[in-house]
């Protein structure tokens, strides 16, 4: 898992980059002239197929000595996850190989990790070792080295999960000291630590959760405590995970025992589970264990990573995790009582049997793809894009080859009205979306303003003059947006927001031009709570919305209780609709 959380890291790392600017979107001229971009070493590499392992190991260093302005040899990450691609397809000798050129290109703790890993997965344990405690000394806080240590050393014994420490009791200085490195951390690793929140009131936090150490306190009330210190740094790239912990972590019998959804800040329940004798579908709640639906749910959003101030985002987030996150929220208690609109009394509900997490409106129709073109009629085309998580070093080719292949078939055919759907799309690389508007745009621009991570010393994509292609699409634009467009989507809606490329349909966006991204992953000293921080600033041009609300829409369209149950997109009809109009 933790391996696995790092490489989600370099990707966010490579994937976005962004830089605030001055309070105006940058259009380019046609003549501008093209600024200077060195070239992927990782891509050379991967196109000369023919060669072996060996050979383009040679060629690197070849094209190195002698043609270092060329290529850009000083992104170690880009590196590191070409060796993890021969990694993932189980060819270890070929995966050595590349992260000893690492090793040796770089001297990094994390090279030593990546050798480690790999011999431990060719069962080599010596050499693992070895090169385990070479990073570790490299780097003291590499916590997964630390482990993979411990676990070599001692086979027999199982490292703790989630689960095993959800009841368990830390003494109180183990706790508040944990506590105090929670905020020391976010404030050395993010670099907009305190942009939404001062400096004094995100230490008042922190004092008042140390004041409610006890010393009973469990594991599973203490990382409660810390997902709100970390919320207050208002940041979608700065959480536990998520909420996969939590979850994890909480027994079956504790959860809330009704599905339930929050919809215009009403609460209903969309499946009575095992409650079926006295809960009924659509039910509103009013208040659980006495407490009213308003305040329990200002409560939980207090613990929820967003952009800003974005509460669509925090809402699609409780809908996902609400049977986890109301459990959290009111201290575990025994049993729950719930008071339904309409009832004389409170209903007292059996234990939870079963629980779904809703990770996809159920409601709106999927294609079955991330990515799908469907020609509705001969004036109007539907384009979803649910994920720009496309990469150059990986897949990018896909989305690529699939959006030239739709806009050729959306020009041959016609279409006047062109929909592009991103609801669901939680972001992915800034290639994917440049690589969309240039077929939506009509001018040359710049996707970036800013695009500041360490270790940076050229300009990467996005920070370059773009240039529409000349087979763009001519028709009226519209767009659809949700709670859940996170990240890239951001970045990729404040640009057609900004060029006025069409009509937007839906509710706030869960990001804006703004974002905190990639990620630094960091464990507690006592409690071995993983937390992980965002540690660059990728903003595009369109600077002059506001960096604490999410792009708003034309016309705020969502989907009412009514048409979750049913089954009916009312957003997507809207859109339609004005279409048509």
């Amino acid at each position: 898992m933790t391996r696995l959380y790092k490489l989600l890291g370099i990707l966010l790392i490579l994937s976005l980059s962004f830089q605030c600017s001055e309070n105006k979107v940058e259009i380019l001229s046609e003549d501008s002239k093209m600024d200077h971009q060195k070239l992927s070493i990782v891509q050379e590499l991967k196109e000369r197929e023919s060669l072996t392992i060996d050979e383009k190991i040679a060629l690197y260093l070849k094209l190195k000595s002698e043609n270092y302005e060329d290529y850009n040899f000083e992104n170690e990450d880009e590196l590191t996850l070409y060796g993890y691609s021969f990694l993932w397809e189980g060819d270890v000798e070929n995966a050595l190989k590349i992260f000893h050129l690492i090793a040796e290109e770089f001297n990094s703790a994390n090279s030593y990790d990546n050798l480690g890993e790999a011999y431990l997965m060719g069962e080599n344990t010596e050499l693992a070792l070895i090169n385990y405690r070479k990073s570790l000394k490299l780097n003291p806080e590499n916590f997964n080295a630390e482990d993979q240590i411990e676990l070599i050393e001692n086979p027999e014994k199982a490292l703790e999960t989630p689960a095993d420490k959800f009841a368990k009791v830390y003494s109180v200085d183990e706790y508040k000291n944990d506590l105090d490195q929670l905020g020391n951390k976010l404030l050395e690793v993010h670099p907009n630590a305190l942009k939404f929140i001062s400096k004094d009131d995100f230490w008042k936090t922190i004092e008042e959760k140390k004041s409610l150490i006890k010393a009973n306190t469990t594991y599973g009330e203490f990382i409660w405590h810390c997902s709100e210190i970390i919320a207050n740094i208002n940041c979608s790239h700065t959480s536990l995970n998520r909420f996969f912990q939590e979850s994890q972590m909480l027994p079956v019998s504790m959860r809330f025992p009704l599905q339930v959804r929050l919809v215009n800040e009403q609460l209903f329940v969309i499946d009575p589970l095992n409650n079926g004798k006295n809960i009924k579908l659509k039910d509103e709640i009013l208040s659980i264990n006495g407490i009213l639906i308003n305040d329990l749910v200002d409560d939980i959003y207090k613990h929820i990573s967003s952009q800003g101030y974005i509460t669509t985002a925090k809402k699609q987030f409780f809908n996902t995790w609400a049977t986890a996150m109301i459990p959290y929220a009111l201290q575990f208690p025994a049993s729950y009582n719930v008071v339904i609109k309409g009832a004389n009394k409170p209903i007292n509900l059996d234990k939870a049997e079963s629980f779904k997490d809703l990770f996809r409106d159920p409601s709106i129709r999927s294609c079955g793809e991330d990515l799908c073109l469907e020609v509705l009629n001969n004036n109007t085309a539907l384009l979803t894009i649910s994920s720009f998580n496309y990469y150059p070093w990986n897949n990018l080719s896909v989305f690529t080859d699939f959006i030239d292949k739709s806009m050729k078939e959306i020009n041959e055919k016609g279409v006047k009205n062109l929909i592009v759907d991103v609801r669901f799309n939680g972001g992915g690389s800034q290639q994917s979306a440049i690589h969309l508007l240039r077929y939506l745009v009509d001018k040359p621009f710049k996707y970036y303003s800013k695009a500041d991570f360490e270790g940076k010393t050229n300009k990467i994509d996005g920070e370059e003059i773009i240039q529409p292609f000349k087979d763009r699409f001519l028709g009226n634009q519209y767009f659809i947006i949700d709670g859940e467009g996170n990240s890239t989507t951001g970045h990729f809606m404040s640009l057609v927001k900004a060029f006025d490329l069409g009509i937007i349909v839906g509710e706030e966006l869960g990001s804006n031009h703004f974002c905190s991204a990639g990620q630094t992953i960091c464990r507690l000293s006592n409690t071995k709570l993983q937390y992980y921080v965002a540690n660059n600033t990728h903003v595009s041009t369109a600077t002059s919305f506001p960096d604490e609300i999410g792009i708003l829409p034309d016309y705020y369209v969502t989907q009412d209780i009514d048409a979750f149950l049913e089954k009916k997109d009312v957003v997507k009809a809207f859109t339609l609709n004005l279409i048509n109009e």
